[in-house]
């Protein structure tokens, strides 16, 4: 067995490492000025597709959550990852980019793309089956 892969052979989990745009939340910047602060990071993203979504604005929500997930796949691949393996929920900084999976899947879904509703679903789900559970809610 490698350094780094878990006990059945699969790849180490992969951590996209903070970068502070959840400290400008926290003080009460809105997702708008912290996408600007922090344009190459998921989380803003997935916060404007959240609150895009919650508006019924669906096509902005799918875009946002677009942007947020293609941000994402850059950390990740930054940070080891190899296109598959474990994306943990618990990591703090991963968040953001399960959290726009998860939008760009139910915005998919919405304007009746099924097959990338589909591929979201289940790579959420491959990725961490506790956001899965959790932004499934």
């Amino acid at each position: 067995m490698t350094i780094g892969q878990d006990l059945l052979g699969g790849p180490p989990p992969t951590h996209i490492p903070s970068d502070g745009s959840d400290a400008l939340f926290a003080v009460g910047k809105g997702a708008d000025e912290v996408a600007r602060a922090f344009p190459a990071s998921p989380l803003p993203w997935a916060v404007l597709a959240d609150e895009a979504w919650a508006q019924g604005r669906v096509l902005e929500s799918y875009a946002f959550a677009r942007t947020g997930y293609h941000r994402g796949l850059d950390l990740l691949r930054r940070n080891g990852w190899k296109g598959h393996g474990p994306v943990p929920w618990e990591h703090e900084g991963n968040r953001g980019w399960l959290r726009a999976l998860h939008a760009l899947g139910r915005a998919a879904g919405s304007i009746g793309e099924s097959e990338e509703h589909d591929r979201c679903t289940l790579f959420l789900r491959d990725s961490s089956a506790t956001a899965a559970e959790f932004l499934n809610k």
